[in-house]
């Protein structure tokens, strides 16, 4: 009952000047807001590159051809000869027991025509396995089948996106789609892919057409021409990625270091590239981790100056209420009753400047994503930290004055003026 009756006291007591009391809780609320909105906004990008990575498959390994440095030689030549060769991919598939399997991969751009509607599509010329890998969601019909592969059927996957921009409606599963004058059936469509983002290369692109790996060598051939500015230039391919799934993800690293060093021995240039979203995944955690701390050290420091302004307006309180002080403590009020009363208050401004913070680190994430599109994740942890923060500054900022307070000489606080 005592503790409440003075809680109700250092209420009334705050409300008696509630614009002080107003502007004293403005640094706390600022504070607050800031670290629940800072570690939002890092919150939500980390957690977007994180995702990214784990759409790319923690257990996998993604290794792409690459041109190498040697343009001038290149040029030179009638064709231009690089990347993974079908061997590679037949090796790595039979010399490493943590393999699962390997998805072979060719990629051609070519103009795709429905009608009077075109697209200029990504060939993906690959096997049936492709879906174990990388996980899209088939939006309806089929994928490539063994049998596709073994009879070069002219057969086509189309992305939801594709899709969309070639075909004006009715009935999709069937229609035929005209690539370099080549007739190719509609067999079935995938969820495009549309998260984009800086250094993450992912294996498929939102104008995607899936084909057999065999139809796309039979019907195109080997060599793939690029006509620009008046140049052709001539690239002789045989395979631009090959995806592998290892068994398990403590194994990833290690397969992947043994593929690059079986590449190494075969390869007289390094003419290929490996990329690990296990380690992609743990650089991102690393780096959320960082920037984490990077925000809330800077947020902290606004809570800092917050409590330093609670601290100075109680000392003002005290001794604008000594001669009060020295009235309670004449009538019987104890010291830790006077220190109580004091820290009952500003545990009070704490707690309300924390409430209102949190408020306004609510409202600032959803601005950010509503007008400029960021992604930004408040999570509860943070607000129970921005919350437990504020009130441990309070405390400390609160007891000196508090104890100011109680070490008040009762005679000489009632003659004070």
């Amino acid at each position: 009952m005592m503790l409440i009756r003075e809680i109700h006291l250092g209420i009334k007591n705050l409300m008696m000047h509630g614009l002080r009391s107003l502007l004293t809780i403005l640094g706390m609320v600022f504070g607050v807001g800031s670290v629940v909105a800072m570690l939002a906004v890092g919150e939500g990008a980390s957690h977007q590159a994180m995702e990214q990575v784990k759409m790319l498959g923690s257990n996998n390994i993604i290794v792409n051809s690459i041109n190498p440095a040697e343009t001038a030689i290149a040029q030179e030549q009638l064709v231009n000869v690089y990347g993974l060769l079908a061997k590679d991919e037949k090796r790595i598939r039979q010399s490493f027991e943590t393999v699962v399997r390997t998805v072979p991969v060719r990629l051609q751009r070519e103009i795709g025509r429905v009608g009077s509607r075109s697209l200029e599509l990504r060939l993906v010329g690959t096997t049936p396995d492709w879906v174990h890998l990388v996980k899209r969601p088939l939006l309806t019909g089929r994928f490539l089948l063994p049998r596709d592969l073994e009879g070069n059927n002219n057969v086509v996957v189309l992305t939801e996106y594709a899709a969309r921009r070639m075909l004006s409606g009715g009935e999709s599963i069937g229609a035929k789609v005209r690539i370099d004058g080549k007739l190719f059936t509609i067999v079935g469509i995938v969820k495009s892919h549309l998260m984009l983002s800086e250094g993450i290369q992912f294996p498929d692109r939102r104008e995607d057409a899936y084909i057999p790996l065999t139809t796309l060598r039979q019907r195109f051939g080997d060599i793939i021409t690029r006509r620009s500015s008046g140049t052709n230039e001539r690239n002789l391919v045989e395979l631009h990625q090959i995806l592998v799934e290892v068994n398990q993800a403590d194994r990833v690293e290690s397969t992947a270091h043994a593929i690059k060093t079986m590449l190494t021995t075969f390869h007289e240039r390094v003419d290929y590239q490996l990329q690990v979203p296990l380690t992609l995944l743990r650089e991102a955690k690393r780096t959320k981790r960082t920037f984490n701390v990077v925000l809330g050290s800077i947020a902290a420091i606004s809570l800092l100056v917050g409590g330093i302004g609670i601290m100075n307006i109680m000392l003002a309180n005290v001794t604008e209420r000594t001669r009060e002080i020295g009235i309670r403590r004449a009538i019987g009020a104890k010291r830790r009753q006077i220190l109580r009363q004091f820290v009952i208050e500003t545990v009070v401004l704490s707690m309300l400047g924390g409430l209102l913070g949190i408020g306004l680190g609510l409202f600032i994430p959803w601005l950010v994503t509503r007008y400029s599109g960021l992604p930004t994740l408040v999570t509860p942890a943070s607000i129970a930290l921005s919350l437990f923060i504020s009130m441990t500054i309070g405390i400390i900022f609160g007891i000196y004055p508090a104890k100011r307070a109680a070490q008040l000489d009762p005679i000489e606080a009632l003659r004070h003026d």
